[in-house]
């Protein structure tokens, strides 16, 4: 990132290739799928791991002393078939709760004006939340203060099924999540904030400018509920069964925590670093 510090990151634009140099000790592969990630020999022998993966169309693999595996733990299994049953079915169980961030471009905020509010919560609405954008300056980026400007508005959706345990809700959002179209996004997107914001004079045809939606199928690491989750002991819970390192094959990411946010990554990397180096030697 060019400039000196984080006012001036706001308004860069990052140079990516700067992430794969060859002359750089550490090198980040960007649109680098991981396919396959094995032992090579018997896991309690074996002196290297190796990674398979896809980019550009063709298949490539590297071997290193030991690897650091900190995608979606769900997904582990399917890279390391040969790991044990039970640690595999640890490992499926954390389910990651689907979520959507949608966001839409205003023309401008006098509704929200108009009624008062920055924020509404819709519970049992298609999104959950409406949020006007927060104004925040940081270096050059100066964030709109007249209601006539146009601005960003965020909504969040949780998608699930009522009735079901957590896990299995979280399954069937996300299959909604790969299922839904955007014309239904958009179509839910109009009639909600025209309900919600008529009163203030909004039009959804003249005010909105656009819509982003993101949507994460595995969007938050699984957090136990007493309310369906075992009283496990802490050997037996299903993220510490999980992260146990297989052979030179050592695992990180929140689902290890577990819980879904930054400290809780940070943490199970630097646990997850000092397992790969003291196996390595």
């Amino acid at each position: 990132m060019p400039g000196g510090g984080g006012e001036d990151v706001v308004t860069a634009r990052a140079d990516y290739s700067e992430l794969d140099r060859p002359d750089a000790p550490v090198r980040i592969r960007l649109s680098s799928t991981a396919l396959k990630v094995r032992n090579v020999g018997d896991p309690a022998t074996a002196r290297e791991v190796e990674v398979t993966y896809e980019r550009g169309g063709a298949l490539h693999t590297a071997r290193a002393t030991a690897a650091v595996l900190a995608c979606w733990n769900c997904m582990i299994p399917y890279l390391c078939p040969e790991m044990p049953a039970r640690q595999r079915d640890a490992l499926h169980s954390l389910v990651k709760t689907p979520l959507v961030y949608t966001t839409v471009a205003l023309r401008n905020w006098r509704a929200f004006k108009a009624l008062g509010v920055a924020e509404v919560y819709a519970p049992g609405s298609y999104h959950d939340s409406v949020h006007l954008n927060s104004a925040v300056d940081i270096g050059s980026h100066i964030s709109v203060r007249s209601p006539d400007e146009p601005i960003p508005v965020r909504m969040t959706r949780v998608p699930c099924a009522p009735g079901l345990d957590p896990r299995s809700q979280f399954r069937a959002g996300r299959g909604e999540l790969l299922a839904t179209s955007f014309e239904t996004f958009e179509r839910n997107i109009r009639d909600q904030l025209a309900r919600v914001l008529a009163p203030g004079g909004f039009d959804p045809a003249a005010d909105i400018i656009g819509i982003t939606v993101n949507r994460w199928p595995h969007g938050y690491a699984y957090e136990y509920n007493p309310l369906f989750d075992p009283d496990w002991d802490e050997p037996d819970q299903p993220h510490v069964l999980g992260r146990a390192p297989f052979g030179r094959i050592v695992i990180a990411n929140s689902d290890s925590g577990p819980g879904a946010y930054t400290d809780v990554a940070i943490d199970q990397a630097w646990r997850a670093t000092g397992e790969a180096l003291a196996i390595a030697g």
